[in-house]
């Protein structure tokens, strides 16, 4: 890797330069609804609340898009690998219907916002692709297509791509997005303050807690009372809803490479592992570039991620004609038993709605998660909030994998006891796995990740480590 790579996502790039979209927090506000998070799950959830004529706060821990979304392919897509086929198998019909209807909604929710707003975000209409480069994957990319037509997808079945390379097949969703991630999330804190929001930085929320029909929010500066909390973070803190242990935390390595020619087009996935994933990148001086992303693990599990990223620069390099590696990041996200989202509210829970569990899928999804939280406040009806039902039980066909993943970590818990040398997760004690690509410390339990000083940089934990 070369010394000019800068560490962090391209659209984080230009993050000190940014204008402040934020008010300090001091003491108690009073708000009709308080947004935990402000990626574009919350910032979409407050701009759509704000326009049904509710008052809005976001809390932000860190900076506006600086989490999950910041660090995003900014693929806008319902072509998510291979999922509908088996969607169908499981839950039939008219739910698969709801998942892919919904995601149809986010990409057309984020286009018409970008237009709307004026959002400068290099927002691009192109083809997805997943492909598998071998005869053994043909059989579940037929599947995939055909499941995906039935659901009135714009899939169709290929055996040819723009890929520098031969794939044997591959499901090709027509008319997909792709944007800058870091400028739509801006553009949307932009037209939340210019709606009368109010976002607070550097306001990590520790405590959620409801009661006399309020929630009542606790942050590091201030406190937040609330009719209605939307959590829109990467995973609800602390205990909330048993989310962390109703998903388990997958993270993934991402480049931004300037090429010397163009790059594919399209957008694309590899069904075969090792998982590649590519889109299309215009660097800051014009020119051609390309993001690409794989070499994923568990968060937390001890994987060697200096050599996972420059595994991933090898075959970068080998495939592409690569000038200069201009970015590198680290990102993960959560995937649920089902593959299917958490969204609304979670068991026990009267005032609260989270959206979380997106597998690495959403800019759409979660687009279309905003809708059906705001829908539940203003008390609509909304035609896909069954199928990503927070409050569902998981099915019976996910209960082995929940126990199989659990099992995991409670053995991880136990041995953990027995490492000596590592701090201890402040969620549930865990003992934590140095990072050497990252420099942080990661928790294998439930996705925590530290900074070397100690700051949570992602949830669920709330505290930060005791390293003195």
């Amino acid at each position: 890797m070369d010394s000019s790579t800068s560490h962090g996502s391209p659209w984080l790039a230009d993050l000190d330069e940014r204008p402040s979209l934020s008010t300090l927090l001091t003491g108690h506000e009073d708000t009709d609804v308080a947004v935990v998070g402000a990626g574009i799950v919350g910032l979409t959830t407050a701009l759509l609340a704000l326009r049904d004529g509710l008052r809005v706060v976001v809390l932000e821990g860190a900076r506006v898009g600086t989490g999950t979304t910041g660090h995003t392919t900014g693929k806008v897509t319902a072509q998510h690998s291979l999922v509908y086929a088996d969607l169908l198998d499981r839950v039939g019909v008219e739910k698969a219907q709801a998942y892919a209807d919904a995601n149809v909604a986010g990409i057309a929710l984020v286009e018409r916002l970008a237009d709307e707003l004026g959002i400068e975000c290099e927002l691009t209409r192109t083809d997805a692709l997943a492909y598998g480069r071998f005869a053994s994957t043909r059989s579940r990319i037929e599947r995939e297509v055909e499941a995906a037509v039935r659901l009135g997808l714009p899939a169709s079945f290929v055996t040819e791509s723009d890929l520098p390379f031969e794939i044997d097949s591959g499901v090709v969703f027509a008319d997909q997005l792709h944007l800058h991630a870091g400028r739509y999330a801006v553009g949307l804190a932009r037209a939340v303050r210019g709606a009368g929001g109010v976002i607070h930085e550097g306001a990590r929320v520790t405590d959620i807690a409801e009661g006399d029909g309020r929630v009542e929010l606790t942050t590091s500066s201030g406190t937040v009372n609330a009719d209605h909390a939307v959590v829109a973070t990467l995973l609800p803190p602390g205990l909330m809803g048993g989310f962390f242990a109703r998903t388990r935390p997958k993270g993934s390595y991402g480049l931004a490479v300037q090429l010397s020619s163009p790059p594919p087009a399209s957008m694309t996935i590899s069904v075969d592992e090792p998982a590649r994933s590519t889109r299309p990148w215009t660097p800051p001086g014009g020119g051609h570039g390309l993001v690409v992303v794989g070499n994923g693990h568990d968060v937390g599990d001890g994987s060697d991620g200096l050599e996972k990223v420059a595994d991933l620069e090898r075959w970068t390099r080998a495939t592409f004609p690569v000038t200069s590696v201009d970015h590198r990041w680290f990102a993960h996200d959560y995937t649920t038993p089902d593959t299917v989202p958490y969204v609304g509210r979670p068991p026990l829970a009267e005032n609260t709605a989270v959206a979380t569990g997106f597998g690495k899928w959403g800019l759409a999804a979660g687009s279309a998660a905003a809708v059906m939280v705001t829908d539940a406040i203003a008390g609509r009806d909304n035609a896909w909030a069954e199928m990503f039902d927070a409050s569902r039980r998981d099915t019976l066909r996910a209960l082995p994998k929940l126990a199989v993943d659990n099992a995991k970590v409670g053995a991880d818990l136990v041995t953990g006891q027995l490492r000596t040398g590592a701090p201890r997760c402040t969620h549930l004690g865990c003992r934590l796995r140095w990072n050497d690509a990252e420099t942080t410390w990661d928790c294998y339990c439930h996705g925590s990740r530290f900074g070397q000083d100690g700051e949570v940089l992602t949830g669920p934990a709330t505290r930060p480590l005791d390293l003195g």
